[in-house]
C-alpha cells in the first residue's frame, strides 16, 4: 500500500516540477505539527498571488484511541518573491479524537456498569482567519475561528509549524 501512496506521490511531484515552469503555478508540499493535530502533511498549488493548501492526517491505535484532522485554506500571498513571505485568508477545518481514560475504566469497573465513558475526546469544525508566514521552507501558521460548527474541549487560538518545499 505505501509503495502504490509513495509511487504516485512521485509522479504527482515530478509532474508538477515540469508543469511549474510553464507560467506562474506555483506548488508546495511538506509535513508539520498542530496543537490539535500532532502530524499533517500538507500540499498546495497557487497561480500567481492566490494560493489553496490542503492538510491532513490521522492514526488508529485502535477502538476509542485515535485522531484525525484535515484543513483547507485559501490564501493571498503577500511578497512571495522574498524569502521571507506571508499569506493570509480563509481555513476551514475539522479535527477529532478519542483517548483512553484509564481512571473512567477503572470506575466502571469497580461499579460492575457503565456509568462514565471510557474514553476522553476532542471536537473542532471551524471557519477561520489564517496567517502564514514563511522563511525558507519553514512556515508558522495561526488560524483564529470565526465561527466554531462542532467544539468540545479545543483551543481557542489554532496554530501549527513545519517545513514546505515549493516548487
Amino acid at each position: 500500500m505505501f509503495r502504490a501512496f509513495f509511487r504516485s506521490l512521485l509522479f504527482v511531484v515530478l509532474f508538477a516540477s515540469v508543469f511549474s515552469f510553464a507560467g506562474d503555478w506555483r506548488f508546495s508540499a511538506g509535513a508539520g505539527i498542530r496543537n490539535q493535530t500532532p502530524v499533517v502533511l500538507i500540499g498546495g498549488v497557487g497561480y500567481n498571488n492566490l494560493m489553496v493548501y490542503l492538510q491532513g492526517m490521522g492514526m488508529s491505535k485502535g477502538e476509542n484511541h485515535f485522531w484525525c484532522g484535515y484543513r483547507g485554506s485559501l490564501l493571498w500571498t503577500f511578497f512571495k518573491e522574498f524569502p521571507f513571505h506571508f499569506d493570509t485568508g480563509l481555513g476551514l477545518g475539522y479535527e477529532y479524537a478519542e483517548a483512553p481514560n484509564k481512571m473512567h475504566q477503572a470506575i466502571n469497573k469497580a461499579n460492575e456498569g457503565k456509568y462514565t465513558f471510557p474514553h476522553n475526546y476532542k471536537e473542532t469544525a471551524d471557519l477561520s482567519l489564517e496567517l502564514w508566514t514563511h522563511l525558507y521552507g519553514i512556515y508558522t501558521q495561526i488560524s483564529v475561528p470565526i465561527n466554531r460548527y462542532r467544539e468540545h474541549d479545543v483551543k481557542k487560538l489554532l496554530w501549527g509549524a513545519g517545513y514546505m518545499f515549493e516548487f
